[in-house]
């Protein structure tokens, strides 16, 4: 519908209303094969186009389109909002909004082929450029066209300014799903030409069930799972679009599409899938939350419950205030609820909640990308997790690698090369999608591709130290007393080999380099001085597939303070007490080995004299008196 948008404003028809096809008769002439519009072009030659000799259309499919002609909407979301503008003497005009009631909104949605009108307002969507409707619409609601009802003479001859009539009217109920067991459940059904159609998908199945869970009111996508074996309609979505037929549809069929919405939840107004305003579903409308009602733990389970990977970011105000209501309630969630409506909730402890605090949320991607092969998470072949199992992605264009790199959160794209034999299942890109699931998956298979990001080196680590003991803990980091010796070290993973370490100052224009070793290296600086003071940096370059690439450690800033010793006083202090230290511990060996050997000497001296008095009495026992006066005088 996007490109029989652009069709209609070229022609100056107005919207589209419907659309047909039919099997295209090759006249012989070179064929034009349109493949996108973004549905802002004036014409269609902006968009999108492939030019062919004769036969380039063999086997085609012709559009046929009809333009509303007599009623427009503009400035709206989609297809079914927008300023109400009717034609009048070749050009278009706005209505006021006393000269339209709700009568003329029936006529003016059914001939959009929308549904029945759920906003009515003057000013809702700007004012018109040019004149002013003047006449007032008489519609009884039944009439198929704005054109078979009455008109009469406005009662007013201005219109004030703020009163151009807005109108949004309802999705059309042209999308379901069936044998789900709910309305927000089950094979997605597309009501085309008089019948419920299959509809079929493959690489972006998870767009197209976006939008399917859009256009239902059901929330956000939960699960995407391959149909049964019926064969339905090809849909290629980019994700962002409000209706499924503003979606591409392709003549071959497809295996069918089973999709389960989250029903409860939703995230709008975010950059992709996985951001946006937290809106839950209260009495079959969308209520925003207050920042003050949801925490980390309610948010894991929205991210869960939505598809995505853990919360990044939780901010009152990150995506804009809704329109409607603010839920009532305040979610108690543990955190590992599956779904949103598996949560305890309370009465909130506020009774309003103020402006800016409806809370927005950012969750991570999920991860279902990896670059493999390439000794790097920024550097290898790309595989996509699809269907309970790794595959091999194949592509040609740097688009697809862009996005790669940018869902990795792995910097822009340095290379995209055509990896080895193994073929893989064909994606395209536009490269502005923040994940590659929301790119389109072709049914045949290409050659695998090899990319590496810009991001390919981890950040390298920077840290201080030094042999004694001079480094203390700041407020704004180390503190280095003057006069001691200190080391700045740099390392990095062990990745890839070789490389080289630049220690910058900020402070000063002084560099040091040098090689890694081990993939570390250590800068050494003699004494600090008052000149060593400031931030320091280490960035690790490397030469590795054929390109440079660098990375920078944080921001280590050093303060050099007065020591509460002179350095050389100190240093006398530690010598002279590990001497003093090894002079106790000597006297305390020494002391007890000379006192056993004291003991010792005397000792043998007692065992000496007890032998020799020994040796005296037996002698004289043994002699006579005369003898006995001798030996006592030799004893």
């Amino acid at each position: 519908m996007r490109e029989n948008k652009v069709v209609c404003r070229e022609l100056d028809c107005g919207n589209p209303v419907s659309v047909s096809r039919g099997h295209l008769i090759e006249d012989g002439r070179g064929g034009v094969r349109l493949l996108r519009c973004s549905g802002d072009e004036s014409s269609i030659r902006q968009c999108d186009i492939r030019r062919g000799r004769p036969g380039f259309c063999d086997g085609e499919y012709y559009h046929h389109v009809t333009c509303s002609e007599s009623v427009r909407l503009v400035n709206g979301a989609g297809l079914c909002s927008g300023r109400v503008e009717v034609k009048s003497n070749q050009s278009w005009a706005s209505v006021c909004e006393a000269d339209f009631d709700r009568q003329d909104a029936e006529v003016v949605c059914r001939e959009l082929g929308c549904g029945a009108p759920a906003a009515l307002q003057g000013g809702l969507y700007g004012e018109g450029e040019g004149q002013t409707w003047d006449k007032e619409f008489q519609c009884k609601g039944k009439e198929s066209l704005l054109l078979d009802c009455d008109t009469s003479d406005r009662k007013h001859n201005t219109c004030l300014p703020g009163n151009a009539v807005g109108l949004t009217c309802s999705e059309p109920d042209d999308v379901r799903l069936v044998g789900g067991g709910s309305r927000c459940a089950g094979g997605v059904e597309w009501y085309d030409q008089g019948e419920w159609r299959t509809v079929g998908t493959l690489s972006d199945a998870k767009a197209v069930a976006a939008v399917v869970c859009r256009q239902m009111g059901c929330g956000s996508t939960v699960s995407v799972l391959p149909g049964n074996t019926t064969r339905g309609i090809r849909v290629s979505c980019s994700g962002s679009e409000s209706l499924l037929r503003e979606c591409r549809r392709m003549h071959d069929l497809l295996p069918g599409l089973t999709v389960i919405c989250s029903e409860s939840v939703r995230l709008v107004d975010g950059a992709g899938l996985c951001s946006g305003r937290v809106e839950v579903k209260s009495n079959q409308s969308w209520a925003s939350v207050c920042e003050a009602d949801f925490d980390r733990q309610d948010a894991e389970v929205v991210c869960r419950d939505v598809g995505c990977g853990a919360p990044a970011a939780l901010q009152g105000g990150l995506y804009g205030e809704g329109e409607g209501q603010t839920w009532d309630k305040e979610f108690q969630c543990k955190g590992k609820e599956s779904l949103l409506l598996d949560c305890d909730t309370s009465d909130r402890k506020h009774n309003t909640c103020l402006p800016g605090n409806a809370v927005g949320l950012t969750c991570s991607e999920p991860d279902d990308v990896r670059l493999v092969g390439g000794g790097s998470r920024c550097a290898g072949g790309v595989e996509w997790y699809y269907q309970g199992e790794w595959r091999t992605v194949g592509a040609d264009d740097w688009d697809v690698a862009a996005v790669v790199c940018r869902q990795l959160g792995c910097g822009s794209t340095v290379s995209a090369l055509p990896g080895n034999t193994t073929r893989g299942v064909g994606v395209y890109c536009d490269g502005d999608e923040s994940a590659l699931r929301e790119c389109r998956r072709r049914y045949y298979l290409l050659p695998g591709l090899t990319v590496i990001c810009s991001d390919l080196l981890v950040q390298p680590d920077i840290f201080l130290t030094d042999p004694m003991g001079g480094v203390s803990r700041g407020h704004q980091g180390p503190e280095m007393f003057r006069g001691y010796n200190f080391t700045i070290t740099c390392s990095t993973q062990p990745h890839y080999p070789g490389g080289s370490f630049l220690l910058t100052f900020t402070g000063s224009n002084r560099t040091q380099t040098q090689p890694a070793v081990n993939h570390s290296a250590a800068f050494l600086f003699p004494a600090a001085d008052d000149s060593h003071q400031g931030n320091y940096i280490c960035v690790y370059d490397n030469y590795v597939f054929s390109h440079n690439f660098s990375s920078e450690s944080e921001l280590l800033s050093l303060t050099i303070t007065a020591s509460p010793l002179p350095a050389f006083i100190i240093r006398h202090v530690v010598v002279l007490l590990i001497l003093l230290t090894s002079i106790i511990t000597s006297y305390l060996y020494y002391k007890p080995t000379r006192r056993q050997k004291r003991v010792n000497r005397v000792s043998s001296m007692d065992l000496y004299v007890n032998a020799m008095e020994m040796v005296s009495l037996s002698s004289r026992s043994e002699a006579g008196p005369g003898e006995e006066r001798a030996a006592q005088g030799t004893e």
